[in-house]
């Protein structure tokens, strides 16, 4: 239950690790009314997406057991090899966009200060 302000009936805001600075609609968003806000942006909306897109995921994972595959080498003829082999190849670029992200930055001042 939202009281005003966008906080919730024990205080706590539905964002809490955003300020008004970092997102000044955000307020408005959280103030708004479930019926006025934009369909996807409705808690139960989201939940019922997530829900979906995992039994979908779940449902494709399922059925790898039900065709049969031509594996051109013996690892992609495991089980799940796609769900498997995609979150590992998603998790390998996470950590190394980190990696290179931190060998390759730069000083605020890298350019110069601006007092020309």
């Amino acid at each position: 239950m939202r009281t005003a302000g966008g906080r919730c009936a024990r205080g706590e805001r539905q964002f809490p690790f955003l300020t008004d600075a970092d997102a000044p609609g955000l307020y408005f968003l959280e103030t708004m009314p479930q019926e006025d806000k934009h369909w996807l942006v409705r808690p139960s909306t989201i939940r019922r997406l997530w829900i979906w897109f995992g039994v979908v995921l779940t449902g494709l994972v399922l059925a790898d057991g039900f065709v049969h595959g031509h594996p051109n080498f013996g690892l992609d003829g495991t089980f799940g090899f796609c769900a498997w082999y995609g979150l590992a190849t998603c998790m390998a670029m996470v950590i190394i966009a980190k990696v290179l992200g931190r060998l390759l930055k730069r000083p605020d001042t890298y350019y110069g200060d601006d007092d020309d």
